[in-house]
C-alpha cells in the first residue's frame, strides 16, 4: 500500500498501451519523407524516425501530423513532457484530427497529471462516441481518480466498467480497492464475492477482505480471511503481517510472533514486521530474543515510541536500569500520550528509588486514557505505531 499512482497494476497499464497503439492519426497525402518517416517508426528505428519526423516538422511547421508523430515517439520512450508538448502542438494545428486529444490524454494519465487527463477524457466523453470507446473512457476515468487518491468517485466509473467486463479480476480489484480506502465496507464484501466467482484463490482479495472486516470492528472475520489470504498465496506481501497484525491486536502474541517471522522470511526488510515481531516476543518475556532486532531498530531514523519503550523494557527487565530509563524517556518524547511508556518509566523510577520522578509518572498515568489499536488499513500503509498497551 504504497502511494496510489503505484497502485495500478500492470495489466492495467497494458490495457491503456493497446488504446494508445490502436489510436489513429489524421491520414494526409502520402510523400517520400513521410513514407520514410513511417517506415522508420514501424522498424522500431526510434532515433531515426524522430530527426525524420522533426526534419518534417522544421520544413513545415503547420504539418500537424508531424508533432502528432512526435508526441507518439516520445510517450513510447516515457519522455512524457515532451510528448505533452508535441500532442499541444498536434491539437493547435489539427484539433479534429482523429485519435489524437486520446493519445493526449493518455500520456497526461502516465504522466501523473490526472486532473488534465480527467478533463480531457471527459471532454471526449462528452462528443458521445461509440460503445468501445466509451468503454475505455469510462475506465480511464475510473482509474484517473483512483490514480489521484479520489476513490470515492472512482467507484462509479468503475463500477460500470467491471459491469461490462465480467471476467475482469483486475478491474474488480481496483473497485475493491476504492471501496475499501473510501470506507465504502459493504461495497468492499459485496465486490469481494463477485472476485471469489472468478478467482477462489485470490489472496488479494481475501486481504481486502479482511481489511473492511477489520474496520467493522469483526476481528474473527478479518483473521479468518487473512488466514484465507495466506493458504491461498503463502508468499502474498503482507499476508502473513497482517493476520500478524490481527492477533497482536487480541494479544494472541505467541502466534503472532509466527506470523511476523513469517513475513520476514518473504520480506527481510519488512521493518513492520520486524518492530512488531520484537514487541510480540517482548510479551512473551523473551527479552534476549527481542534485544538484537530493537538495538537496530532504535538506531534506524524515524524509529517508532512502541521500539524505544519495548527496549526499555528489556534493559529494565535484564538488569540496566540506567539504559531502561533513556529509552522510555524517548518513547515518551516521541509520543507524550504514550501511557505505557509512563507508568513502565515509574516502575522503573521506583525500583531505583527516585520516588517523587515515581510518584509524578503515576499522577501523569492515572490522568491519561488507554490507546487503543489502529485498523490494520492503517498499519499497511504507515510505519509502527505507538499505541500499544
Amino acid at each position: 500500500m504504497n502511494a496510489s499512482t503505484n497502485r495500478l497494476s500492470s495489466s492495467m497499464r497494458s490495457l491503456f498501451c493497446l488504446i494508445l497503439a490502436a489510436a489513429s492519426l489524421q491520414a494526409v497525402a502520402q510523400s517520400p519523407d513521410r513514407a520514410a518517416a513511417i517506415a522508420l517508426e514501424q522498424r522500431g528505428r526510434t532515433v531515426e524516425a524522430e530527426l525524420a519526423w522533426h526534419s518534417i516538422a522544421a520544413s513545415d511547421p503547420g504539418n500537424a501530423e508531424a508533432f502528432a508523430h512526435l508526441g507518439l515517439l516520445a510517450s513510447r520512450q516515457e519522455h512524457y513532457a515532451d510528448a505533452i508538448a508535441s500532442y499541444n502542438k498536434a491539437l493547435v494545428l489539427a484539433p479534429n484530427m482523429p485519435g489524437l486529444q486520446m493519445n493526449l490524454g493518455l500520456v497526461l494519465f502516465k504522466a501523473n497529471q490526472f486532473p488534465a487527463a480527467i478533463k480531457n477524457f471527459s471532454a471526449l466523453l462528452s462528443l458521445h462516441p461509440d460503445a468501445a470507446t466509451v468503454n475505455h473512457l469510462t475506465i480511464l476515468l475510473g482509474m484517473a481518480h483512483f490514480g489521484m487518491g479520489d476513490y470515492l468517485v472512482a467507484i462509479p466509473y468503475l463500477e460500470r466498467s467491471a459491469a461490462n467486463d465480467p471476467q475482469s479480476l483486475t478491474l474488480r480489484l481496483t473497485l475493491a480497492h476504492s471501496c475499501l480506502w473510501s470506507k465504502q465496507y459493504d461495497c468492499v464484501l459485496s465486490v469481494y464475492k463477485q472476485i471469489l466467482a472468478l478467482n477462489a484463490d485470490s489472496a488479494e482479495a481475501d486481504m481486502i477482505a479482511g481489511e473492511a472486516l477489520d474496520e467493522k470492528g469483526d476481528d474473527s472475520g478479518a483473521i479468518g480471511q487473512f488466514r484465507a489470504a495466506t493458504h491461498a498465496n503463502p508468499s502474498e506481501p503482507n499476508a502473513h503481517f497482517g493476520l500478524g497484525y490481527l492477533l497482536w491486536k487480541q494479544q494472541h502474541f505467541d502466534e503472532a510472533a509466527v506470523e511476523f517471522e513469517a513475513e520476514l522470511n518473504i520480506n527481510p526488510t519488512q521493518g513492520q514486521a520486524r518492530a512488531y515481531l520484537a514487541d510480540s516476543l517482548v510479551e512473551i518475556n523473551q527479552f534476549e530474543k527481542a534485544r538484537p532486532d530493537l538495538e537496530q531498530l532504535v538506531a534506524a531514523p524515524n524509529s517508532s515510541a512502541m521500539v524505544h519503550r519495548d527496549l526499555g523494557i528489556v534493559y529494565g527487565e535484564t538488569g540496566h536500569p540506567e539504559d531502561a530509563m533513556k529509552q522510555l524517556q524517548q518513547a515518551i518524547l516521541l509520543d507524550p500520550s504514550y501511557v505505557s511508556a509512563h507508568w513502565r518509566l515509574a516502575k522503573i523510577y521506583q525500583a531505583t528509588g527516585n520516588k517523587a520522578l515515581a510518584k509524578s509518572e503515576f499522577e501523569i498515568v492515572s490522568t491519561m486514557k488507554q490507546q487503543s489499536s489502529r485498523p490494520l488499513t492503517q498499519q499497511l500503509d504507515t510505519t509502527p505505531s505507538s499505541q500499544h498497551p
